[in-house]
């Protein structure tokens, strides 16, 4: 199932995405038409929460009131919020070698005068930290500060270099704490997709101090996932998707989701060593390579549309502006 969280007459709902990704079916009205009221489709927490047998429930609803109109709306119609508004907790990867080794170069280049520019650029990326080979390297970013698609997102006002991000993520279901990799598949929920925007100069700033990004990343709206989420089985295998993203219609960057340093099954395993993984959380892949302006040196502009695809997940599109 695709499953999304959407805005109807001015209520907060959860449904099945359907019919070539175009209507979105109500599954609490689905739910009151058939029987009673079920508390699990009262957001995407609560289904998530609620286990198989609500995903079950929702299926058979589907199977029995599909194809009533009056059940579903078109996703150009309800307004298509991220598919957990508020995840339980988030964290950011840092899985793809390529981004791992140009990322720095980028960051080099930001800083560079024009005249230093062309010898950065003539550096070979050398060899990649050994520290990311020997485990999963993550920061945890503001749970409050998430975006659906479609949305407009604010440029921070302290930053003058916007730059966009091409990720895909899971949702994690089914508390834990230290889950073998065997067994980490039983806490994946599903898939996103998600663009991880960011102040680049500030960025740049801050991560001198060797903690992590802060303002360069935590910022209102900067988080954006979606447009929903699809579960495990109709994914297959995860890490053979092919991912694009595009600003204003052109393509600035092609890749896969195949690569990771670590399988998300991996980073869960890691994340739950002596700390309990909660149903609901986020946790994104990082950058895919060329993935992002900092590797291209071809930032935003006001008023630039990013469309960041993921294929058998969709499209997560935004635009960014000015403040």
């Amino acid at each position: 199932m695709k499953l999304a969280t959407f805005k109807s007459g001015g209520q907060e709902k959860i449904g099945i995405v359907h019919t070539g990704d175009t209507l979105l079916f109500d599954l609490a009205a689905a739910a009151n038409r058939s029987e009673s009221a079920n508390p699990a489709f009262a957001s995407m927490l609560a289904l998530i929460d609620a286990g198989e047998a609500a995903l079950e429930q929702a299926a058979k609803l589907f199977d029995k009131h599909g194809k009533d109109e009056s059940l579903s709306i078109e996703t150009g119609t309800g307004e298509v919020l991220a598919p957990v508004p508020e995840p339980r907790q988030m964290r950011d990867g840092m899985s793809f070698p390529l981004h791992i080794l140009q990322a720095p170069r980028g960051q080099l280049k930001l800083a560079a005068r024009a005249k230093e520019l062309a010898r950065i650029e003539a550096e070979p990326l050398g060899e990649l930290p050994e520290v990311y080979r020997k485990q999963p390297i993550y920061y945890i970013t503001n749970r409050f500060s998430v975006r659906g698609t479609n949305t407009t997102v604010k440029w921070p006002r302290y930053s003058q270099v916007m730059d966009y991000e091409l990720e895909f993520g899971i949702i994690t279901k089914s508390k834990g704490a230290n889950i073998s990799a065997a067994k980490a598949k039983d806490h994946i929920f599903g898939y996103t997709i998600f663009n991880d925007f960011s102040a680049r100069d500030a960025q740049r700033i801050e991560m001198e101090g060797r903690l992590g990004p802060a303002k360069g990343k935590s910022f209102d709206g900067g988080n954006v996932m979606g447009p929903w989420i699809v579960t495990p089985d109709e994914i297959g295998d995860p890490y053979k998707l092919k991912m694009e993203a595009r600003v204003n219609g052109e393509r600035r960057s092609q890749g896969v989701t195949e690569g990771m340093l670590f399988s998300f099954e991996e980073i869960i395993a890691h994340v739950s060593k002596d700390e309990t993984l909660m149903p609901g959380e986020f946790i994104g892949s990082g950058t895919v390579g060329n993935g992002c302006g900092l590797e291209l040196g071809w930032y935003l502009e006001h008023g630039d549309t990013i469309e960041l695809e993921v294929e058998k997940i969709g499209t997560l599109k935004n635009r960014v502006e000015r403040q």
